[in-house]
């Protein structure tokens, strides 16, 4: 499977990085209830943390709001998927557990401040490359409706656009039948080179030890644009 970002999005901001990281026999299911306490007392703590200080300034839904911008979306007309997680939990509409990989991909996003995707590699054609949008791309989506994504960062394969940092498609979805699967984090260009592998590797390991398994992670930026697995 061989991954690339285009050219042109390091013309825009020569710091973009998208961290990949591909699991290989994991075994998806309802999560462990430690996985579901944890996300639990995390949403519950961060409802208050929004109480005190404006979502929009913590750093890393900042930094993609700018980002998010200079790429030329609105970000105020389409919220990237970690700002919309955060909008629920300020709400008290805390996330409901699905099963273990939607789990924990969302309190990864949810740590970490960035959007993130995960696919089931069973669905996907090699080649995949991360994009910017125009008017003709866009997919059904899984909040239930075609989502048109000018202007946004979106990932395809040979069967064209199936996620991006606003909402993925329903084509690649993960689910308990997944035993392999592709997670793409659009890391904050602030991050160095160390900080982004190091958050990696965390978030592997914790994964693999909830989901089983193997992973290996990769870091795609303007020194490395592709890369195979």
């Amino acid at each position: 499977m061989n991954i690339s970002i285009n050219q042109s999005l390091f013309t825009m901001n020569d710091q973009f990085k998208i961290g990949l990281i591909h699991y290989n026999k994991i075994v998806v299911a309802e999560s462990p209830q430690m996985i579901k306490g944890r996300t639990q007392l995390y949403q519950e703590h961060l409802f208050l943390d929004l109480q005190d200080s404006p979502l929009t300034e913590r750093p890393g839904i900042q930094e993609w709001r700018k980002l998010w911008k200079f790429f030329g979306a609105d970000p105020n007309r389409y919220r990237h998927s970690a700002e919309s997680l955060m909008r629920r939990i300020a709400k008290q509409n805390y996330l409901t557990p699905f099963h273990s990989a939607v789990d924990l991909n969302n309190f990864f996003s949810l740590q970490y401040e960035i959007p993130i995707g995960i696919y089931d590699i069973a669905t996907i054609q090699d080649p995949i490359e991360i994009a910017l949008g125009d008017e003709n791309t866009g997919y059904d989506g899984l909040n239930g409706r075609y989502n048109a994504l000018t202007n946004i960062l979106y990932s395809k394969d040979k069967l064209g656009a199936f996620g991006s940092p606003f909402v993925d498609s329903s084509r690649t979805a993960v689910t308990e039948k997944t035993t392999d699967a592709l997670q793409i984090f659009y890391l904050r260009p602030s991050l160095s080179v160390d900080d982004c592998e190091q958050l990696l590797a965390t978030a592997g390991k914790m994964f693999t030890q909830v989901n089983g398994g193997d992973f290996k992670v990769s870091l795609l930026s303007f020194h490395n644009q592709s890369t195979t697995y």
